[in-house]
C-alpha cells in the first residue's frame, strides 16, 4: 500500500479502534476487532498501525482534527470573536471525544510514559496549531509559537479535568475551561502593550547614532 492509502485507513479504522480501545486497550486487539467491525482485512490494519499504541492515538487524534472541523465550518466560525472561535473549537473536539471517555482516559495514560512523551508533545502541538488555523490565525513570527505553546498546554490541562468530570452537561470543564481562555486573552493583551510600548521606545535614529558615535 502507498502511503496516503495507510494514513486513510488509519483514518477509517480510528473511531473504531478507540471504541473497542475502551474496553481491550489501545492493542492489536483492539485494531483486529475494530477492522472485522468495518469490513476490513484484520492483517492490513494491523499493519497500518504497526507503530503501536501511539499511532492508534495519532489516528484518532487526526479524526478528530476531521471531526472539529466539519462541525465548525469556517464561515461558522468567522462570524465569532476570536474568544469564542478557541472555546468552541475546544468544545468540538471534547464532543466528538464524548463517545470515547475510557479510551481517551487510557490515551493519556500512554502517552504520560517517558518514551512516548517527545510523541505526544507533538501531537498536542498539532491539536493547538489545527484549532489555532480553524480559528484564522496567520500569524508567521513568534506569536505563531506562543499561542500553539499556550492553547496546547490549556487544552491538554482541559482534557485532564474533562476525563474525570461527572458534573451534568460536563459544567466543570466548561467553567475551567473558560477560565483558561480568559487567560490567554489577558496574556494576548499584556503581549500587545509591552510590544507597542518597546516600539514606541524604540528610536532608529538614535540606535544609529550610538553606531557611529559609540559611547567611550
Amino acid at each position: 500500500m502507498e502511503n496516503g492509502s495507510l494514513d486513510d485507513l488509519r483514518l477509517a479504522l480510528a473511531p473504531a479502534v478507540a471504541g473497542v480501545a475502551a474496553f481491550d486497550g489501545w492493542s492489536e486487539a483492539a485494531v483486529r476487532a475494530a477492522a472485522e467491525e468495518r469490513g476490513v482485512n484484520p492483517d492490513a490494519a494491523v499493519y497500518a498501525f504497526s507503530g503501536g499504541p501511539m499511532a492508534m492515538i495519532a489516528a484518532w487524534i487526526g479524526w478528530t482534527d476531521q471531526q472539529m472541523n466539519i462541525a465548525l465550518p469556517k464561515e461558522q466560525l468567522a462570524a465569532m470573536k476570536i474568544r469564542e472561535r478557541i472555546r468552541a473549537l475546544v468544545l468540538a473536539r471534547l464532543d466528538a471525544m464524548a463517545p470515547y471517555k475510557e479510551a481517551l482516559r487510557r490515551a493519556q495514560a500512554i502517552m504520560a510514559m517517558p518514551q512516548n512523551v517527545p510523541k505526544a508533545l507533538k501531537l498536542g502541538w498539532h491539536s493547538a496549531d489545527a484549532m489555532w488555523r480553524a480559528a484564522g490565525d496567520t500569524a508567521t513570527d513568534y506569536n505563531h509559537y506562543t499561542k500553539r505553546m499556550t492553547l496546547g498546554s490549556i487544552y491538554a490541562a482541559t482534557l485532564a479535568v474533562y476525563v474525570g468530570d461527572t458534573s451534568a452537561d460536563h459544567a466543570e470543564t466548561k467553567a475551567f475551561l473558560e477560565r483558561r481562555i480568559e487567560n490567554i486573552m489577558q496574556f494576548e493583551k499584556a503581549k500587545a502593550r509591552l510590544l507597542k510600548n518597546d516600539l514606541e521606545q524604540f528610536s532608529p535614529a538614535r540606535l544609529l547614532g550610538r553606531l557611529r558615535y559609540p559611547a567611550k
